[in-house]
Parts: structure tokens; sequence; C-alpha cells
């Protein structure tokens, strides 16, 4: 396991470089070719370097054990990076279309052969930092690897854009490409924005259902009902539950530890990392705190 995360974030580590490296190039040679489109990808993948890097900087923290001060561990760092990665592109998304929409209406000429070089060279890059970051498991690699991905995708349009216009003069085209691009890129990175939200906020991980844990726990003999039942996610792979079981007085000892066995076993494959069953006996009062 240690291995896999060590290769995880050697792969990632590599895909920072290599995507930094290239977005500078982006940045001075957009401008220098005078394409707005060159410059959004160029955004686009400085959001993706910070991606890169706060995925490779953070990963190792999210891996540390709990202790004194995280008792939970420190998984919910790759959240952080998540929060950032997207806050970022969605500021990056509108600085393109502010400098995009008056091209539509003062369309100015890019060099075509540019265009087809730098595309040519953003399909490679960017090909390569997805074949080493896919198959990630938390929602930060997986934001990370989609952001790479669609940077393939929209490579692959300034590529035909740049030979359309090669043999024809339309440079209207550019702006037209840089603001579809954007669009698609943020309509994504707002999706993942809100799934990342809904973490920091605790909500019930999309994977699992409470009503149907419920109907397990309430099958099992012994058990009466179940309340403050709760389930939240450390990063969107590993989840926490507690939950009160209400138990039959007559169970006994050895009936409240097969309880306790069999309410784990209903759950075992949900990526559940942290359990916490108490059971409670009819008209117990669980509160800690008195009622005002």
């Amino acid at each position: 396991m240690h291995e896999h995360h060590h290769n995880k974030n050697s792969n990632i580590k590599l895909a920072f470089f290599l995507n930094f490296g290239f977005t500078i190039i982006e940045i001075v040679g957009g401008i220098m070719i005078n394409s707005i489109a060159i410059i959004s990808d160029a955004v686009h993948d400085l959001g993706d370097s910070l991606s890169l890097g706060l995925a490779w900087f953070l990963g190792y923290y999210s891996e540390k054990k709990g202790d004194e001060n995280y008792t939970y561990g420190y998984r919910r760092y790759s959240l952080l990076a998540a929060l950032i990665n997207t806050t970022v592109l969605i500021i990056g998304s509108f600085i393109i279309f502010f400098n995009a929409i008056p091209r539509l209406f003062d369309p100015q000429a890019t060099s075509a052969t540019g265009m087809i070089g730098f595309a040519i060279l953003g399909i490679v890059v960017n090909g390569i930092a997805v074949l080493k970051t896919r198959g990630g498991h938390t929602l930060n690699e997986k934001v990370v690897s989609w952001h790479l991905l669609e940077d393939v995708l929209g490579w692959v349009a300034v590529l035909i854009a740049g030979i359309v216009m090669y043999f024809k003069d339309i440079p209207i085209l550019d702006p037209i490409l840089s603001i579809a691009i954007t669009f698609y890129i943020l309509y994504h990175v707002v999706i993942n924005f809100k799934k990342t939200i809904l973490l920091f906020l605790q909500a019930v991980p999309e994977d699992i259902d409470v009503n149907e844990i419920i109907e397990k726990f309430e099958k099992i003999d012994k058990v009466i009902s179940t309340h403050h039942t709760h389930v939240w996610s450390l990063d969107s792979e590993h989840h926490v539950l507690t939950t009160h079981l209400v138990v039959d007085k007559s169970a006994s000892l050895e009936d409240l530890v097969k309880i306790k066995q069999e309410a784990k076993e209903q759950i075992k494959d949900l990526n559940i990392e942290h359990v916490t069953i108490e059971l409670d006996f009819k008209d117990d009062d669980c509160s800690l705190n008195e009622k005002s």
C-alpha cells in the first residue's frame, strides 16, 4: 500500500513538472502568436499545474495516521486541495470569458501554424500527464485527472481549428473556440466544486444510502430500532459512520457482541473506515447534556 502511494505521488510529481513547464511555454507563445484560445488553455493548464502541485504536496499529508491534533488522520487535506483547485479554475474561466468575448466583435489575426504546433505539443504533454495520473480514487485525484483529460480534448479542438484557419482566414474561430472550451471546462468544474462543498459540509456520500443501512441494522436479531445514525466522508473515498442501536432488554452480553459484529458485517463493503456503534436499551437517555 505504501509503495502504491509512493508510485502515485511520483507520477503526480512528473505530471506537475511537465504541465507547469508547458504552461509557461503556452503563455509566452499564446501572446506571441496572438491566440486567445492558446492563452485560455494556458490559464486552464496553470490551474491544472496548481492541482497537480497540491495533489503531490498534500498527498503525503493525507496519508498520515491520526494524532492528537487530527484524530481522524489527514485525509481531508486532499479535500482542501480539491476546493482550492476548483476555485482557481472557476476564477480562471471567468478571466478567459472577459478577454475572449470582446474578440467576437473585433477578431484579430492569429498564427494558424503556431496554433497547430502548440496543439500537437499540448496533446503529447497532457496525454502523458493523463496516463500518469489516471486511476485515482479520492475526489482530488479525480479532479486532477479529469482536468488533464479535458486539456487533451481542448488541444484536439485547437488542432482542428488551427488546420481550418491554415486554409481559411476565419479569425473569429479563435475566440469562439476559446469560449466553447471554457464553457465545457467550467461546467464540469462547477459539478466538482459542488461535490467538494457537500463533502466539507459532511453530506452523506453519493454511494451511501442511509435508509438502506438503517433497514439492515433493524433486521438484526434483538435490535428494536436505530437513531443518531450519521454518515459522512473524509475524502470521498473513506467514510465515517456512527449510530445508536436500541436493543431488547433481554439481550445478554453475548448477544450484544453478536449484534455489533453483525452490524459491521452488514456495512463492510461500503468503504466505511471508522465505525462507531453504541448499544442502548429501550428508554435509556443517550444524551450527554440535559435538554433545556
